[in-house]
């Protein structure tokens, strides 16, 4: 997935953030923003929260694979698994255990010499990090195909996103429950997201009604939005955008495809496997048709 910031001021933004074309970081050393800052000693200054503290210096890239890390010490834990080592850990989420160490440490998890890490406390640093240790209530905005499949989708409720308002605008679906939730009309949009604190919005529109809803999601509170349409949203510096697009990801798949045809192996670079974000050990069931989204 992509991220995006504030794109009605993104370039100015972005530019400040990376301080132009010569000093732009790579991804793994490009860190997260508005959190608090860590001293250069490493101390978390005096009366600040010191997990936001320490996820000030995690990068964006680092953040993404620790929900992968997430995703895969939960099926541990699940299964019984009190400890994991390094490199079983790094090679379940597909990464090598060099940068899984260095990842683990941005939360100040070292593990044990012998032993690995305590499943159940790194599950716990994840949460707290991730800031999962509290539900954030979605609205689904497009209730075609694939928003009805995300409305019925029963693996968001059980971490911790659950889906709390969906909109449209065909009259014969008002009032109607999809996944037990009645749809409402998208110029209820700026009400019922501030009346339910909707803190996530997840737009699965046509691209041409996708910058109005998002206008809405922000006008009701929405500070994050997940957008499946193949459109670049223009949102206020604070809103934060994670743009998926199948049509790009697919793209990238053919690429490898033909490096491969060629006899080119693709660089490795111990990332895990792109992805649209969605949890792989569940299905989003009718997810058959594509409402919302134009493959070109």
């Amino acid at each position: 997935m992509v991220a995006q910031r504030g794109r009605r001021n993104g370039a100015k933004a972005a530019h400040k953030r990376t301080g132009g074309a010569a000093g732009t970081p790579d991804a793994d050393n490009a860190p997260t923003a508005e959190m608090l800052a860590v001293e250069q000693n490493g101390q978390v200054p005096e009366g600040a929260d010191p997990v936001a503290a320490r996820a000030k210096s995690i990068p964006e890239a680092a953040v993404a694979r620790l929900a992968v890390y997430l995703r895969v010490l939960s099926a541990m834990a699940d299964q019984g698994a009190t400890t994991v080592s390094s490199e079983e850990l790094s090679s379940a989420a597909g990464v090598n255990s060099a940068k899984l160490r260095k990842d683990l440490s941005y939360l100040g998890s070292y593990g044990t010499r012998g032993v690995g890490y305590d499943v159940a406390v790194l599950v716990g640093q994840i949460e707290r990090t991730l800031g999962l240790t509290r539900k954030h209530k979605v609205a689904v905005v497009g209730i075609g195909n694939l928003g009805h499949a995300l409305a019925n989708y029963g693996g968001f409720p059980g971490r911790g996103f659950p889906v709390e308002a969906l909109f449209d605008v065909d009259p014969d679906l008002m009032g109607v429950p999809v996944g037990g939730l009645p749809v409402s009309h998208l110029d209820d949009i700026p009400a019922v997201c501030a009346e339910r604190q909707i803190s996530i919005g997840v737009i699965a529109t046509p691209p041409t009604a996708a910058q109005s809803v998002c206008d809405r999601l922000v006008a009701g509170g929405v500070q994050c939005i997940l957008n499946f349409a193949p459109v670049v949203l223009q949102v206020p510096e604070h809103v934060e955008v994670r743009k998926v697009d199948l049509a790009v990801e697919l793209q990238i798949l053919s690429f490898h495809v033909a490096r491969r045809a060629d006899g080119a192996e693709p660089a490795q670079d111990g990332s895990p496997q792109a992805g649209t974000g969605l949890d792989a050990g569940h299905s989003l069931d009718g997810m058959d048709g594509m409402d919302g989204m134009v493959v070109r």
